[in-house]
Formats: C-alpha cells, structure tokens, sequence
C-alpha cells in the first residue's frame, strides 16, 4: 500500500500559480504512474495529469495542457503539480494517486489539498 500527502494548496488571484506537492510513502515499488486528479463543487472528480513512476512519461487533460506541468522527484519521492496561468475553473480540491503496476488503476489517494482561484 502507498500513503500520499498533498500539501501546496490556497487561494490565489487569476493569473497566478501554484505548485502542489504530493510526498509518496510506502511500496514505491508497486506504483506504475501518479496522477493529478481535481474534483470541484457539485461536479464529479476529473483527471488533469499523470506522470510514469519509472521513466517520467507526461500525459494531460486537454484544459490544462501548456499551464500546468507534473514532474517527479524519485530521490525525495515526491511528485509536483507546477500550475500556472490559472483560472477561476480551476477552483477545486486536487488529489494525487497512485497508479498500481499490478491492476493499472488509481487505488491508493491521499486526502486532497484545495485551490480556490478568484477572479
């Protein structure tokens, strides 16, 4: 099992930026990819990034594609959500996850960090 802590969260003015951190703990060894998911008011949780554990592949949701980045950090097993240019739209609670290398899913969460994004 993998425990995740998010923590980089707060409120900021549109235009401005924010990087989320998530510190990974646990079977390491056992997770294939992390992703960046976000989960707003009244709406259901929506995947934003995902990053390989092993060889650092990137994919996005096409909303945040060249204003946020996800990177890692294997020494410090940490993964960063670098989130520029932000928007009121993208008010929400963030949560990373692990992705485990024997199902593929996202089984393991952390307790989410929120983002509010005034106009």
């Amino acid at each position: 099992q993998v425990q995740l802590v998010e923590s980089g969260g707060g409120l900021v003015q549109a235009g401005g930026s924010l990087r989320l951190s998530c510190a990974v703990s646990g079977r390491t060894s056992s997770i294939y990819a992390m992703g960046w998911f976000r989960q707003a008011p009244g709406k259901e949780r929506d995947f934003v990034a995902t990053i390989t554990w092993s060889g650092g592949r990137t994919g996005y949701a096409e909303s945040v594609k060249g204003r946020f980045t996800i990177a890692r950090d294997n020494a410090k097993n940490t993964v960063y959500l670098q989130m520029n240019s932000l928007k009121p739209d993208d008010t929400a609670v963030y949560y990373c996850a692990a992705r485990s290398t024997m199902t593929y899913e996202y089984s393991d969460w952390g307790q989410g960090t929120q983002v509010t994004v005034s106009s």
